[in-house]
C-alpha cells in the first residue's frame, strides 16, 4: 500500500511566529492547500487526503484562541487522521515526531470498541488528558457542536441532537481550566441548548 502522504496548509491569520514554525516543521513536506476530502497539489503530484482544513477546522479554532504550540496545531490538523484512515502512529511520529503523535494518540477512539463504550471513555478519561490534548479535544468539540447547529444529520431526531450536547458537555467538563475562549464559546452554545455549567459538572 502506497504511504499516505500528509501536506497541509496553514493559514497565517498575523502570527509571524506561527508561520515560521510551521514553515520550519514542515519544510520537507512542501505545504499546500488542502480541502477536506478533496484533492491536493504537492508540485507534479495529486494526493487524497481525508482531514480537516485549517481554514475552517478544528486547528483554525485553536489559533482563535490564541495557541501558538506548532505541535498543538499539528496535532488538531491531524486528530482524525488514525482515527479515520489507514495511517499509523508510527507514521505521525516519523513524519512529526513523538509530541505531535502523542497528541494525537491522546484524542484517538479505539475503534476496535462499541461506540456507547468510546462515547464514555471520552468522559472518563477527559480529565487525565495532557493540556495540549485537551486542548484540541475542547476545540474538536465546539467544531462538531457548530456544524451540529448548522445542520441536523439525516435521521437524527431532535433527542438524540439533544443527548449529543448533552454527552459532549459532559466531555467538555473534563477539560475545563485550559482555554478561556474555547470554553466561552462552549458554554455559549450549552446555554442555548439549555444546559448550564452546574449541571456540566453534575453529569461528569
Amino acid at each position: 500500500m502506497e504511504k499516505k502522504q500528509l501536506l497541509f496548509y496553514h493559514k497565517t491569520d498575523g502570527s509571524p511566529g506561527l508561520k515560521k514554525g510551521l514553515d520550519e516543521r514542515c519544510a520537507d513536506q512542501e505545504l499546500t492547500r488542502i480541502k477536506h476530502h478533496g484533492r491536493i497539489r504537492s508540485g507534479d503530484k495529486i494526493t487524497r487526503l481525508e482531514c480537516y482544513p485549517i481554514d475552517n477546522g478544528v486547528a483554525h479554532l485553536l489559533i482563535e484562541g490564541g495557541v501558538k504550540d506548532v505541535d498543538v496545531i499539528l496535532a488538531a490538523l491531524l486528530h482524525d487522521t488514525v482515527e479515520d484512515t489507514d495511517t499509523t502512529n508510527e507514521e505521525l511520529i516519523q513524519e512529526f515526531g513523538n509530541r505531535v503523535a502523542g497528541i494525537v494518540a491522546e484524542v484517538t477512539d479505539d475503534k476496535n470498541l462499541a461506540k456507547e463504550e468510546r462515547k464514555r471513555l471520552q468522559i472518563t478519561k477527559a480529565p487525565s488528558k495532557s493540556p495540549e490534548a485537551k486542548l484540541v479535544k475542547l476545540a474538536d468539540k465546539l467544531y462538531n457542536l457548530r456544524d451540529l447547529e448548522r445542520c441536523t444529520p439525516q435521521g437524527w431526531t431532535q433527542e438524540r441532537v439533544q443527548q449529543y450536547f448533552v454527552w459532549a458537555q459532559q466531555v467538555v467538563a473534563g477539560c475545563r481550566g485550559t482555554n478561556q475562549y474555547l470554553e466561552s464559546q462552549l458554554d455559549n452554545i450549552f446555554s442555548k441548548h439549555g444546559l448550564s455549567n452546574a449541571q456540566s459538572v453534575e453529569l461528569s
